[in-house]
C-alpha cells in the first residue's frame, strides 16, 4: 500500500465524458491504491500546475504526477497509469518505443475530436461517496 503522500495525482479533464470513463477505468484496476484524482478545471489542479511551471491554458491533457520524481503529459502519461496496473498491463510499455511525437499526434488527434466524439459532461464528475477519498478536491 502506498502512504498518503506517495500517491501518484491524474489531473484529467473533468466535464469529458471519455476522460471521466478513463478515470473510473483507472480505479476499477487501481489494486495497489496508488492513484489520487483531480480535475483539471479544479482549484488543485491549478495550484499543481503552478508549481510545476505548467501553463494551464496550454495543457488539454491527462498529466500524471509523480510526487518528488516527475510529471507526464498525454501518451506518456496514458502508457505510465496503462503499466502501473501489472500483468498483462505491463506490454504497454513497447509503444514507449513509438516515437513520442508519433504517439502524442494520435493522443491529440482523439483529445481534439473527444466532445463531438464521446460528448461532454455541464459540470465535473461528483465522486460517489465510496470514491470521495481518492479524490483532491
Amino acid at each position: 500500500m502506498t502512504t498518503q503522500e506517495d500517491r501518484k495525482i491524474i489531473l484529467f479533464d473533468g466535464i469529458c465524458n471519455l476522460c471521466n470513463n478513463a478515470i473510473q477505468f483507472v480505479i476499477k484496476h487501481d489494486k495497489k491504491n496508488i492513484y489520487k484524482f483531480a480535475a483539471l478545471q479544479s482549484d488543485t489542479a491549478t495550484i499543481l500546475l503552478n508549481e510545476r511551471g505548467i501553463d494551464s491554458s496550454q495543457i488539454d491533457s491527462i498529466i500524471l504526477i509523480d510526487p518528488n520524481i516527475a510529471f507526464y503529459t498525454k501518451s506518456t502519461a496514458a502508457l505510465e497509469i496503462g503499466k502501473s496496473f501489472g500483468g498483462a498491463w505491463r506490454l504497454l510499455g513497447v509503444f514507449k518505443w513509438v516515437p513520442k511525437p508519433i504517439r502524442d499526434w494520435i493522443y491529440d488527434f482523439v483529445a481534439k475530436n473527444r466532445y463531438s466524439w464521446f460528448g461532454k459532461r455541464n459540470e465535473c464528475m461528483i465522486p460517489t461517496p465510496e470514491l470521495k477519498a481518492k479524490f483532491l478536491d
